[in-house]
């Protein structure tokens, strides 16, 4: 009886790939059903930041028809990603994982779990700091006459874009470890770029926040502190071979 042929490694990856995609898929899906039934609920706890600091009277607005409808829904789907976020990247560390050595994973490990408590905390640092300093002073500048009422479909976009900005920008002392581990620079080298780094930071948060300087200081800020942190913890292990 002839043995079947094994597929080839490359094809093996890529079934490999797709049954992870597929687990990730179906993690983001049962968050979202979970969350789906408090979309509302979820979408006036959000916005309470700014419903605070809304001069009285003030309401937000729905200029689309449907917005009301789909909105609340389109955050929750994106606070299920959020949310499905540690398995995701369970996934995507069991595929790499078999490529390690055991004292790679040894080390690994923490890594992969440190990136999901920063991404939560650039989250809730950018929901209980940035928010509230933001909002109060937007609302504050508006010009006399203006009745400040914001789209819900508006501030939607500005806070996931927000959300995603501060979770990212708080991955900075994890890319930073790593990248020292992994010889691909030093923790001197990276010391000497300090300037550089500093004003990379600002740039960033020009480009990932909105237009005012109270956005991007809490944002540029921060990732200075933590690419602090991250040469400070590189400094602690010695570079792969």
């Amino acid at each position: 009886m002839t043995e079947q042929p094994k597929n080839p490694p490359f094809i093996e990856h890529l079934i490999e790939i797709r049954q992870r995609l597929i687990r990730s898929v179906i993690a983001v899906l049962i968050c979202f059903l979970g969350l789906a039934y408090f979309a509302n609920d979820l979408y006036t706890q959000v916005a309470q930041p700014l419903l605070d600091v809304m001069p009285e009277g003030a309401n937000m607005i729905a200029t689309d028809v449907a917005a009301p409808f789909f909105t609340p829904f389109k955050m929750a789907f994106m606070f299920a990603l959020m949310l499905a976020f540690p398995i995701i990247l369970h996934q995507m560390w069991g595929f790499v994982a078999p490529g390690l050595y055991s004292h790679e994973k040894r080390l690994a490990a923490p890594i992969l779990a440190s990136s999901v408590l920063l991404f939560y905390g650039g989250i809730a640092f950018a929901y209980f700091v940035v928010f509230p300093l933001a909002f109060a002073f937007f609302t504050s500048v508006a010009p006399e006459g203006i009745t400040i009422a914001t789209d819900i479909s508006s501030y939607l976009d500005f806070i996931l874009k927000l959300f995603f900005a501060f979770g990212l920008a708080f991955e900075v002392p994890i890319v930073v470890f790593v990248a020292c581990w992994a010889g691909v620079t030093t923790v001197e080298s990276l010391k000497e770029k300090r300037p550089y780094v500093v004003v990379g930071a600002f740039i960033l948060g020009m480009l990932l926040t909105p237009p005012d300087v109270i956005s991007q200081t809490l944002l540029a800020v921060p990732m200075w502190l933590l690419f602090e942190f991250g040469l400070i913890m590189a400094s602690l292990v010695k570079p792969r071979k």
